[in-house]
């Protein structure tokens, strides 16, 4: 299904519709500061495996993040971060970032491996910010590739529809997306790493 949520004004019906959406188990698709993103409640499990098969991962191998739309979210997922690393985190968020940081014994649980970092991001993007307020707890992300292996990533969500719409529960149409990724942060070393260079430049 696709809907239509104005990223000026979300309309509190369809936002509680994601919402229900992502609180029954389901998956959607939805605009992001970047490059669109597929994604579910971190506590949806089945939700989860579903977005790994049309990945075509297995748990033990994803590297999916998490979409929080506040810092505060973090101590209940991540080790406790010293207060260079926040610092720059809130300089640069809400942002186009990927920040890696060290993972607490919270994230075996959801993932069933032995992954010892989380990905975080916290788009720039009020149609996300409001669904996680009102969720109450982040949503596992993913970035959505074009299936042509010219162009990466696709910014149409009409498009988007008609390549996975049949595949998950609902397509938000936020408007056209980037084709720019997010900029990737590795945070678990002594000195922060740029890993990938995306969208985001980075104030220190």
């Amino acid at each position: 299904m696709l809907i239509k949520i104005y990223p000026e004004n979300p309309a509190p019906r369809q936002i509680r519709q994601v919402v229900s959406t992502l609180n029954t188990g389901g998956t959607i698709i939805f605009p992001t500061d970047t490059v669109y993103g597929m994604g579910a409640s971190i506590f949806e499990n089945k939700a989860i495996d579903k977005i790994i098969s049309i990945k075509g991962l297995k748990r033990k191998d994803v590297n999916f993040s998490f979409i929080f739309n506040n810092l505060s979210m973090l101590s209940e997922f991540t080790k406790p971060i010293n207060n260079d690393i926040y610092r720059m985190m809130r300089r640069n968020l809400p942002g186009p970032f990927t920040f890696i940081l060290n993972a607490n014994n919270k994230i075996p649980k959801i993932f069933q491996s032995k992954k010892k970092t989380i990905g975080i991001r916290i788009p720039k993007n009020p149609i996300l910010m409001e669904i996680i307020n009102q969720l109450g707890h982040p949503i596992l992300t993913t970035s959505i590739y074009d299936e042509d292996k010219i162009v990466e990533y696709t910014s149409d969500p009409m498009l988007i529809d008609l390549s996975f719409g049949n595949r998950v529960d609902l397509v938000i149409d936020g408007g056209f997306g980037d084709n720019q990724p997010s900029t990737v942060i590795d945070c678990t070393g002594e000195i922060p790493e740029i890993v990938r260079q995306g969208k985001g430049i980075l104030a220190e």
